[in-house]
């Protein structure tokens, strides 16, 4: 993943990876493209097939068969509870963060 120093992290590739594939099957390079469209982060090979097998290990993906050296990979169903139940705590998260901002401006 390519982080700029002053950039303060908060995207985890898993997670990243898990909101690429919510969109429909995607092979590694897709997943790139979509992430650093999306998210404006972009996934290493090592990253992104480390976090993958991790992903598969878990039963959140699942590897489809392949056309020639590209292997897609879907999202589960548990894979997608998952991602639902990360992204609504990150949206509280955000409301609760920005109301505070909004209430601590002079």
């Amino acid at each position: 993943m390519v982080r700029r120093k002053q950039d303060v992290a908060w995207a985890d590739p898993a997670l990243l990876i898990l909101g690429s594939l919510a969109a429909g099957p995607k092979h590694g390079y897709a997943i790139v493209q979509d992430t650093e469209e999306s998210a404006g982060v972009t996934l290493g090979p090592g990253t992104l097939y480390a976090a993958l097998s991790r992903l598969e290990a878990r039963g959140y993906v699942h590897a489809l068969p392949g056309e020639d050296r590209r292997r897609p990979y879907e999202i589960t169903a548990s894979g997608s509870a998952l991602l639902t139940e990360r992204l609504k705590a990150m949206s509280s998260f955000a409301s609760h963060g920005l109301a505070r901002l909004k209430t601590a401006q002079p």
